[in-house]
Parts: C-alpha cells; sequence; structure tokens
C-alpha cells in the first residue's frame, strides 16, 4: 500500500491514451520532491516481504498446529508495518494532494485501505482479548492479509500508470514515475 497515485478523478477505467494523467505538472514536482515517496517506497516492499513471511507462518501453523507463537508475532509485526505505512501514506498524501486521505485520485484504494486496517486491528483486538482460538485466529489473519493483497494490487495498478503517463509524456519522463 504505497501512494502512487495522482490527483482528481483522473485514473478512471479507459486506455491509457484516453485519460489523463495521473499527476498534475504540480503534483508530479511535489511527489518527486517530498522524502515521504521515498519512506513510501522503501515501507512498501518490507511490508510485503514481511507479509509473505508471516503468511507461511500462519499456514504452517494452520496445517500443523506447531508455531503459533511466532504466526501470531509475524502478524503483529505485519499490522505495525501496515499502520507505519498508512501514517506515512497519509502525510505523502497531505504533501502532494493537500488532503490527508481520499484524495479523489486514490479514493478507492482508501476506502479499501480502511478496510484492511480494520480487519489487521481486529486480529489485534482479538490477540489480545483472546477472543478467538487459534484458529480463529489464523483465519482472520488470513482475511486480512487476502484484504491486504487486493489493496496492493490496487496501488501497484496505480504504480503502473503512472509509469505509462511518465512513458507517453516526454515532458513528465524526466521526474521518478512513482
Amino acid at each position: 500500500m504505497n501512494r502512487t497515485q495522482g490527483s482528481s478523478g483522473r485514473g478512471r477505467a479507459g486506455s491509457a491514451a484516453a485519460r489523463a494523467p495521473l499527476y498534475t505538472p504540480d503534483e508530479r514536482a511535489r511527489r518527486d520532491a517530498t522524502r515521504w515517496t521515498l519512506v513510501q517506497g522503501l515501507l512498501a516492499p518490507l511490508q510485503f516481504a514481511v507479509f509473505l513471511i508471516s503468511l507461511a507462518l500462519v499456514l504452517r501453523s494452520l496445517a500443523t498446529h506447531e508455531g503459533y507463537a511466532l504466526a501470531n508475532a509475524s502478524v503483529v509485526l505485519k499490522t505495525l508495518l501496515l499502520y507505519t505505512i498508512m501514517v506515512t501514506g497519509s502525510i505523502w498524501e497531505k504533501v502532494v494532494f493537500g488532503r490527508w486521505l481520499f484524495a479523489p485520485a486514490f479514493f478507492w484504494e482508501d476506502v479499501f485501505s480502511m478496510g484492511v486496517l480494520a480487519l489487521h486491528t481486529a486480529y489485534l483486538v482479538a490477540l489480545a482479548s483472546g477472543a478467538l482460538d487459534a484458529r480463529g485466529l489464523m483465519l482472520l489473519a488470513l482475511a486480512a492479509y487476502a484484504s491486504y493483497v487486493v489493496n496492493a494490487a490496487q496501488f501497484l495498478l496505480k504504480l503502473r500508470a503512472a509509469r505509462l503517463d511518465a512513458a507517453r509524456t516526454p515532458a513528465l519522463a524526466g521526474g521518478a514515475a512513482r
């Protein structure tokens, strides 16, 4: 879940040639100038790596009934990284678009991110309160992870669109296409 998309209302379905670029020149300049772009670019692959390791640990715990504590610790770490990337992403969005969240260009990514946060937070609450048994917690983690994968795909599609925009617009190609 990193912030890679552009300004208000652009980026709707349609061919790349038929839609407006994701970033205005001013947004692109702000995006390229802020350190928060680099922070997002570093946190996103880190979170994904932790997700992959944690997913393996959760699946192993479900399959073998072993490694439950390690699986829980990995989900907690993944959740803390998610919170971190959401806070830094909100700062990035404010710098680039002037809004903390729900900039029109990625309204739906942010809406879905709230669901991802809700599922991960539900996991932490259930873990702390003992509301679910081991299997229930691992299944909740898988539900949270499934939502994360969908949300990550949303952001990757925006990243791809931003790169395509930069490639087809010579004036924009000089900046990093994040």
